[in-house]
């Protein structure tokens, strides 16, 4: 079998699909990368039982044959050969010899036989969405899914969607972040996506590019359609969170406040705590401005920052780790928060509107009393 690929085309491909090949796998076919050749076509394959990726790329060709090539030489002989166009040939060997001007390079390949197939969806629950929103939606509430397996169904984002809009949701116990889009469907589901996936298909996605990616989902896989490229996810069992019983039905206070300036001021204090020098922040509200107090043994930081204030005025304290990464997820210059006293849930939202709300818990009670009494003392 012989066919001809462009070499550019071919190593982005490897790459974008490589990702997901697992180092070791009890099938030895999955450690590597499925290339099947059709006239004028080459599909490659990446699958790992959790989640695969398929894409295809032009082929000079007539011939038709499929096999498994290790991963780690297919991609780093493609990218080393010279020239912009890379002939293959296979033998009845099942050896690969890849010629590019003057370079040749040989390799063995295996039977495609022992590959899994990817799963196929073949449900009519399917919905659209701008690939640049998709890509953001992904942004904004990742930061928030569970890093550790003790509930794995943290370990994803919830797919919540109605006949009016499409919302995911993340939460790891100590912050929950939601993001919401209008949408046209016509009927309700939703399930859990793994982090990993969500991930991929980020990466899959040009930032400007405002193509719709087709998603579509049964009772245990999803599938990404984004450009040349399609990602098949296993999706997450188990009963999530109810969300929208944590979302503040009011607030007593309410302040807007450059993110700029809050992302600044925590970061100078993150340069005071470390692993052995743990401390919440402590942020005083009220009167035009937000002052924001850390001291560990390190060093101390006390900062006035500016800021509209509503309602009453309120003492809290807070992760400086989980409160930064909220900011960081939030889109625009500005960001309004609210509060419903130093022990309630505290509520990140654009300035208008509530297209995405991040949730983060204050200090326990007990150890911001005990902060507060330390920091009181200092003072005096």
């Amino acid at each position: 079998m012989r066919f001809i690929c462009k070499k550019t085309e071919l190593s982005d491909a490897i790459t974008n699909i490589s990702r997901v090949v697992p180092q070791k796998s009890t099938i030895p076919a999955l450690e590597g990368i499925k290339l099947k050749i059709t006239p004028g076509n080459a599909e490659l394959t990446a699958y790992n039982l959790e989640m695969g990726i398929r894409t295809n790329i032009k082929a000079e060709t007539s011939d038709s044959g499929e096999f498994v090539l290790n991963s780690r030489l297919f991609s780093e002989f493609t990218k080393k050969m010279a020239g912009e166009e890379i002939i293959f040939t296979i033998d009845e060997n099942n050896v690969i010899h890849l010629s590019s001007e003057a370079t040749e390079c040989d390799f063995s390949v295996m039977s495609a036989d022992e590959y899994p197939d990817l799963p196929v969806i073949d449900s009519k629950r399917s919905f659209s969405v701008p690939q640049n929103t998709l890509r953001s939606m992904i942004n904004m509430t990742s930061y928030a899914v569970a890093q550790n397996e003790n509930k794995p169904i943290f370990t994803g984002e919830l797919f919540d969607i109605d006949a009016e809009s499409f919302t995911m949701v993340a939460i790891d116990g100590f912050r929950l972040a939601i993001r919401n889009e209008t949408i046209s469907n016509s009927e309700n589901f939703n399930f859990v996506v793994p982090k990993k996936a969500l991930m991929e298909v980020s990466t899959l996605i040009r930032e400007d590019c405002s193509e719709n990616c087709l998603i579509s989902v049964n009772d245990r896989h999803i599938m990404f359609e984004i450009n040349n490229f399609i990602i098949i996810s296993r999706l997450l069992e188990g009963v999530f969170h109810n969300y929208r019983m944590s979302i503040p039905t009011g607030h007593k206070t309410e302040v807007f406040i450059s993110k700029k300036d809050f992302s600044a001021s925590l970061e100078r204090c993150a340069l005071i705590i470390d692993e052995k020098n743990k401390c919440p922040i402590r942020c005083e509200i009220g009167n035009g401005v937000m002052k924001i107090n850390c001291k560990t043994a390190i060093g101390k930081v006390n900062d006035v920052i500016s800021a509209d204030i509503s309602g009453e005025a309120v003492t809290i304290g807070f992760n400086t780790r989980l409160m930064l990464e909220a900011l960081k997820a939030a889109e625009g210059d500005k960001v309004r928060i609210r509060l419903n006293g130093a022990m309630k849930v505290i509520e990140i939202l654009p300035p208008m509107g509530e297209n995405y709300i991040f949730l983060v818990m204050p200090i326990h009670a007990l150890i911001f009393i005990i902060f507060t009494i330390m920091h009181n003392q200092i003072i005096i």
